[in-house]
């Protein structure tokens, strides 16, 4: 299940090269359980076929006003009434002009004026097209009269040149979309993370870590950007995308972490340490590599600042939301956690079943007690911490 799970999305495919990026949104839409309707201009059939959108929505393909797939003759009535969204990707310059000005001289202008559910465009466009003082006039006319922007972006366009006016990539799209339906239990909070695994150097190619992939981090801020938060996500060393709408910083050490949090800590309302911090690290790495030796080596290891625990004991302090990875007595630890660094959440579960899984199975552990989730996506996991972090921030 997602947030779009059930929704009907109209999208409106204009004439442009970037159209062959709305094949693959299409199919992300279907594959996260929505319907799509897909409404063509003519020049959007040139670049791409509307075979293409009917074999990949499992729906008919409306490029006539005049159309006898609709039994009363009024597709721009029936399709806009049937949409929970409507998007139009890519939105071309000149169909931004023609939306702006209220025109309805083929089918998909027609249902963006009669249309009684939230439009979202999406250019795509040259750059100096883009840049074009009409154009904005045109943008800035759509945004007063309620209609959303996504983008667009800037990068290499398909004529050769470099600037903005790029369409969003589909998976950008479907972020946006996803948010869009999502409940904004967060709006207008700040939020601090920390995700992923701290590394440790021993000398310039060796150090210690943890298997932490960061997966479940990044999921929460994806889920806490989506519930409206501003979420800003120090992350140790991973390879995985930021999530739309995130600011990230990269780190690598303990000591790092530490200062980039405290760095970004003013005016959070909420902390959430998600990482797994390293509790010691070498007391001085070596400027070489060590050199096999002896059969055995003996390190000095001292302990690392305990972020989560500083950041709980400011006089100012967020919320503070903690995890507690453990291989057995999860109650024990879990809840001796939350009292001791004063936290109000904790969420909890066994590595055997989380580590480098994208499923999950945690208990939430607050002042009221324990709450367990049923095994879920780490994605369905995240949405319902951030539900039940939304009801401790009330």
């Amino acid at each position: 299940m997602t947030a779009l799970t059930g929704k009907t999305i109209m999208l409106g495919i204009t004439g442009g090269i970037a159209a062959y990026k709305s094949a693959e949104l299409v199919r992300l839409l279907v594959k996260a359980g929505a319907q799509v309707q897909v409404v063509m201009t003519d020049a959007a059939t040139r670049f791409v076929t509307p075979l293409t959108f009917q074999a990949l929505s499992g729906n008919p393909v409306w490029t006539e006003l005049w159309n006898p797939q609709s039994a009363n003759g009024m597709a721009h009535i029936n399709l806009s009434r049937t949409a929970d969204l409507a998007l139009i990707a890519p939105a071309s310059a000149n169909f931004i002009a023609r939306l702006a000005q209220g025109h309805a001289n083929d089918l998909l202008s027609t249902l963006c004026l009669a249309r009684d559910c939230p439009l979202l465009v999406a250019p795509a466009m040259n750059l100096q097209m883009w840049g074009n003082p009409a154009t904005q006039r045109n943008v800035a006319q759509l945004a007063a009269d309620g209609i959303g922007l996504l983008g667009p972006a800037s990068g290499s366009q398909a004529c050769g040149e470099v600037g903005e006016g790029r369409m969003l990539e589909a998976e950008e799209l479907f972020e946006h979309l996803l948010a869009h339906f999502q409940p904004k239990l967060l709006a207008g909070r700040r939020v601090l993370m920390t995700a992923g695994p701290t590394f440790e150097a021993l000398d310039p190619v060796r150090g210690l870590t943890n298997l932490s992939s960061g997966k479940m981090g990044f999921a929460l801020a994806r889920a806490c950007v989506q519930a409206g938060a501003h979420v800003t996500l120090v992350s140790g060393p991973v390879s995985l995308p930021t999530p739309q709408g995130v600011t990230r910083i990269d780190v690598q050490s303990a000591s790092q972490m530490h200062d980039a949090v405290f760095g970004a800590l003013p005016g959070q309302d909420v902390f959430i340490g998600v990482a797994a911090v390293a509790d010691y690290r070498p007391s001085q790495a070596a400027a070489d590599k060590i050199k096999k030796s002896a059969d055995t080596l003996t390190l000095e290891l001292l302990r690392n600042p305990d972020i989560l625990a500083a950041v709980a004991a400011q006089p100012d302090a967020p919320l503070c939301v903690g995890f507690a990875a453990e291989s057995r007595n999860l109650d024990g630890y879990a809840q001796g956690k939350l009292q001791a660094k004063k936290l109000q959440l904790v969420v909890g579960n066994l590595v055997q079943d989380s580590i480098g899984r994208d499923s999950n199975a945690v208990v939430l552990y607050d002042a009221a007690g324990r709450h367990p989730l049923p095994p879920a996506s780490k994605d369905d996991v995240a949405q319902r911490i951030v539900s039940h972090l939304a009801g401790l921030l009330k």
